[in-house]
């Protein structure tokens, strides 16, 4: 669709002849997202919808009475606490309790959580500078230990993400704000820095609020000695009962939610560990459980499993994307008491020509046809959705030959083993990821091409629990990244909005030992053009300038070769034929409307 046609579109949707739904559908049938329309009418100053919150055809006459909601999590969460969270099976168990202001439905709408209403301009709630927000928060809504939910603890929660001694994994949400002014028990008011486009991720999807009377005591360095990391008091529709780190949560109906009448089950399990194969069956074949997050499983496995089954596969659209990271700080050597110290400099990574080679070979539609199938497709983008984000310029290939002579060319010499090397140093590399079929099939595929190019991968499977944990005393977690490669996939959670997606390869964001690993670059990788642009971003209000911003950060990092796109994956999730109103969508964690799940009678 040309750019007359889309403003011929728009201008009817603003002046009440074409309906935002009958827009929505003429972008689709032109090859847009959902997602996408929709911030094209926002960019046009038509405000955002607001979702309904979830009204399903089932409506329930009590709270409870539903029994018990049995959910498989093959990565066990380990710490509930969202703003110490490492990866999204911990943010995905926070989100059982903790919520946040506003969530994101599948079209990309906002769904009003805590807040009484979504700021617009014109309701007077976002300033016209794009400078400060004001939020009106619910009134009646209760800690799950009793205490009203107010003002104060959205003051607290800024005050206790941004502090640096927290080491907080959501202080990107929070650092650019000047101050948050409490303008009465209910209404608060955020100032920021710049002006900010995108406001609504300061409280919004998985940026939740935590009480101030709770964790007032353990704010800065003493943060992970919170009780409440392991036994959380928030507002959300279930309470704690138990939690066993990397193994289960039990939770209870919270008798004083804020929504009447819900939630609809009695008690909720999570049940952490095993695999996606064995959860997707438990699920899918035997209903032994009513829906399994995030099943990575070979599709044509997956099909099998359908026929006949007890569930289904959900496949949502998403942005998430399945990517190999290549180490620019060395793993292997000691920098003032540190391993992978930004300082050091990996022994031959920090070549560009290796790095070039090693996305030559990865054979990435090998991968999508034989493990992903619907489930994703291959790319050479690490932002791919929503589309306006999506660049043009970038292109991949796999071959063998052309990263041969790319080695050959920079100096690196094949042995009499067959391995090459250059000044002493030899490819051999350390390949890392968690344990899963299809992660285990991808390390396969990728070693048998490099061999061929005479390069020695040792590979390296994590159990998941282990390998997106938030212990800074383990030495195989992601974060800390001892290893010369690794891969896993990673999602945009607060709303079509890729900001902090792309804030783990900025200079700042570096995990160290002073920050217990909690910072988002474990790449180690500085680029100044990088940082700029990201800043740039932060405050640019103009769409159009703003999404070539990050088509540079996306081209920056794949011509790099930072990092090797593989797969763009759907939110894939096996759900039992008789749960309904899961809605799960590609914006938000997969519990983002768990208050209004139910089941089919």
């Amino acid at each position: 669709m040309d750019e007359r046609a889309l403003r011929h579109w728009i201008a009817r949707v603003k002046d009440g002849t074409l309906s935002r739904r009958a827009f929505v559908r003429i972008m689709v049938g032109a090859g847009a997202t959902a997602p996408l329309a929709a911030q094209l009418l926002v960019a046009a100053g038509i405000p955002r919808r607001v979702s309904a919150q979830a009204k399903p055809a089932f409506t329930p006459s009590r709270r409870g009475g539903g029994g018990d909601l049995k959910v498989l999590w093959w990565q066990g969460p380990t710490i509930l606490n969202p703003h110490l969270s490492i990866g999204v099976k911990d943010g995905d168990g926070s989100r059982i309790f903790y919520e946040p202001l506003v969530s994101f439905d599948p079209e990309g709408n906002y769904v009003p959580v805590l807040a009484a209403e979504v700021p617009t301009l014109q309701n007077g709630g976002i300033a016209r500078d794009g400078q400060s927000v004001t939020w009106k928060v619910k009134r009646n809504v209760q800690w799950h230990d009793g205490k009203p939910l107010t003002a104060d603890d959205f003051v607290f929660t800024w005050e206790y993400a941004a502090d640096s001694a927290t080491t907080a994994v959501t202080v990107g949400n929070y650092k650019d704000i000047a101050r948050i002014e409490k303008l009465d028990p209910y209404t608060f008011k955020v100032v920021y820095k710049a002006p900010n486009p995108a406001w609504f991720q300061t409280f919004g999807g998985t940026a939740c609020v935590i009480p101030k009377h709770v964790f007032e005591p353990f704010k800065g360095e003493k943060a992970r000695e919170a009780p409440a990391n392991l036994k959380p008091v928030g507002t959300g529709p279930y309470r704690i009962v138990d939690f066993k780190p990397g193994d289960i949560i039990r939770a209870e109906l919270n008798t004083n939610y804020h929504e009447a009448n819900w939630p609809y089950f009695d008690r909720l399990e999570l049940k952490g560990g095993g695999d996606a194969v064995s959860a997707a069956r438990a699920v899918i074949q035997t209903g032994e459980y009513d829906f399994a997050w995030n099943i990575q499983v070979e599709d044509d496995v997956l099909r099998r499993m359908e026929q006949g089954g007890k569930g289904r596969t959900d496949i949502a659209p998403a942005a998430g994307i399945e990517h190999l990271l290549c180490n620019f700080s060395d793993p292997w050597t000691e920098v003032d008491g540190e391993r992978g110290h930004a300082k050091s400099a990996h022994p031959f990574l920090t070549d560009p020509a290796v790095r070039q080679a090693l996305s030559l070979l990865v054979d990435r539609a090998a991968i999508q046809e034989q493990l992903y199938g619907r489930q994703g497709q291959a790319t050479a983008n690490y932002l791919n959705a929503p589309g306006r984000f999506r660049s043009t310029n970038t292109r991949w290939e796999f071959s063998v030959d052309k990263a041969n002579a790319v080695l050959d060319q920079a100096g690196w010499r094949r042995g009499a083993d067959g391995i090459r090397a250059k000044d002493g140093k030899h490819l051999k590399m350390v390949y890392q990821t968690s344990i899963n079929p299809v992660r285990q099939k991808t390390q396969a595929i990728v070693k048998q091409a490099a061999t061929k190019a005479g390069i020695d991968m040792e590979l390296k499977s994590v159990v998941a629990s282990v390998f997106f944990g938030s212990d800074p005393g383990n030495p195989d977690t992601s974060s800390k990244f001892w290893a010369d490669l690794q891969m896993y996939a990673f999602n945009m959670t607060g709303g079509p909005e890729p900001q902090h997606f792309m804030d783990p390869f900025v200079s700042w964001e570096i995990a160290t030992k002073a920050n217990s690993w909690s910072g988002r670059n474990n790449t180690r990788w500085r680029n100044d053009d990088y940082d700029h642009a990201w800043k740039s971003a932060e405050s640019e209000m103009d769409p159009v300038k703003r999404a070539a911003l990050f088509i540079r950060m996306n081209d920056l990092l794949t011509q790099h070769n930072v990092i090797v796109p593989i797969t763009w994956r759907s939110n894939i999730s096996a759900i039992s034929g008789k749960l309904r109103n899961t809605d799960i969508c590609g914006w938000d964690s997969s519990f983002w409307n768990i208050a209004h799940w139910h089941r089919e009678a």
